[in-house]
């Protein structure tokens, strides 16, 4: 992909994400603008991020997305992908959202982590990575379909625009040590009050150390290490929620607390 399409593509997609009259959502990028694999999909993301940095504060830490069976069915996309979370956008405790403000809603069970010392020169492995894991936490993903449709946009731009990310919001800090086992432990969904998706943390690749370590590898590849400080949600135990009308919405993990989305 040649560099000047690169940098429209990212113009594109920063308008997209900063809604810069752009309503509804294109159907997918022009053909000559498209990134023809994940590679020059990852090159436009990284293009994209100081552009909606602008907008959206700057990069605070990552998501890994398409990690569990259930994502993997729902998205038809069968191995895992990245994209950034931005500052303004990675909320503590409850947050509020206005279906109005979004192209079409979803939200996510997912834990999440912070990173912490020495995380960058880690071994991208599970064992290595946690040792620098200063924190563990519930998650709900904010995640928002911005292209008409997925199967046209192709994944090479949905990672461009950084895989459907939106936000998160994060419960309270939890010792990492709920890592060290086989992280069989349950999370679980509920809209005002109902359960409507529940499935273990060991959902996320088998162990969401191993989503953790996936990224670790991916980034480094890039030339971005993980570095302390940054969050990273590491992937969603079930297919997402779908949310079309006005709710409050509850994640929780045992033993990890719970965090909240009132939806308006």
């Amino acid at each position: 992909m040649k560099e000047e399409a690169r940098r429209e593509a990212a113009r594109l997609i920063a308008d997209l994400r900063l809604r810069r009259g752009i309503r509804p959502p294109r159907g997918a990028l022009p053909p000559e603008l498209r990134p023809a694999d994940l590679a020059e999909g990852y090159a436009v993301q990284a293009e994209a991020r100081g552009l909606i940095a602008a907008g959206l504060g700057r990069p605070a830490g990552w998501k890994v997305g398409s990690t569990s069976p259930g994502m993997q069915a729902f998205l038809g996309i069968p191995y895992p992908c990245a994209g950034t979370l931005y500052a303004n956008r990675v909320r503590r405790g409850e947050a509020r959202v206005a279906l109005q403000d979004f192209f079409r809603l979803g939200l996510e069970c997912e834990v999440a982590v912070r990173l912490g010392p020495g995380i960058g020169g880690a071994e991208p492995e599970p064992a290595a990575l946690l040792r620098h894991v200063e924190a563990v936490m519930t998650s709900i993903e904010i995640v928002e379909w911005r292209w008409a449709e997925d199967a046209e946009a192709g994944v090479a731009t949905l990672v461009a625009d950084d895989f459907f990310s939106a936000g998160c919001v994060l419960g309270p800090d939890a010792d990492p040590v709920c890592l060290a086992g086989d992280a069989g432990f349950s999370g679980r969904m509920r809209l005002d009050g109902v359960e409507r998706l529940a499935g273990p943390a060991s959902a996320i690749l088998g162990h969401p150390l191993r989503s953790l370590a996936w990224l670790a590898e991916h980034l480094r590849a890039q030339g971005t290490p993980l570095a302390p400080g940054e969050v990273v949600t590491l992937g969603a135990v079930a297919a997402p929620l779908v949310v079309e009308a006005p709710g409050r919405v509850v994640a929780s993990f045992d033993g990890l607390g719970e965090v909240a989305v009132v939806v308006t």
